[in-house]
């Protein structure tokens, strides 16, 4: 297996790969109360793809990330989240990336959230490669308020941290 952190990513073999959903996630970290309080939370990846193309610039990202499993351990401010006042799940089921650039150190593409669509980079910190599947961990910062998700200012945080860990196999 090769392993790369931190100075690029460890290319995988040219070809479509699915996000294996049941062992990646998208964990986060954000503010509460004011800016005094660390909240750790996960979403769940409803599904996706990478390909993987010769030159690695050509090659393409599509995530779905499922809004209702927004996860913090707190039950209340779970649904909170989930309600209309920020994420609005009923009406807004999933939030997507979709990239507009690959190269080995990061992936720059558009995330939509509750139909807004903003330009995101993930910074690639590690990746491993074997035959027929690759993994990676990939790290960006995102604004809530410029997704139009604006309740509760001062007492919830404004950017949340995020992590993704993808596990993929090529079909």
């Amino acid at each position: 297996m090769e392993t790369n952190r931190g100075n690029g990513a460890a290319t995988p073999q040219l070809g479509r790969y699915e996000i294996d959903t049941s062992s990646s996630v998208i964990k986060f970290r954000t503010k509460h109360m004011f800016g005094l309080g660390s909240v750790l939370g996960t979403f769940a990846i409803r599904g996706g793809t990478v390909d993987v193309a010769e030159p690695l610039g050509e090659s393409s990202v599509r995530v779905e990330i499922d809004t209702a499993s927004f996860e913090t351990g707190t039950e209340k401010r779970d649904s909170t989240v989930r309600s209309k006042t920020f994420l609005d799940t009923g009406r807004y089921p999933t939030m997507t990336f979709v990239s507009e650039s690959v190269d080995a150190t990061g992936i720059t593409g558009q995330l939509t959230v509750r139909e807004v669509t903003r330009p995101v980079t993930l910074a690639i910190q590690e990746s491993r490669t074997a035959p027929g599947a690759f993994s990676a961990v990939a790290t960006t910062r995102i604004d809530r308020l410029e997704f139009g998700v604006t309740g509760s200012r001062g007492m919830t945080g404004r950017y949340l941290d995020l992590t993704l860990e993808i596990q993929c196999t090529r079909t």
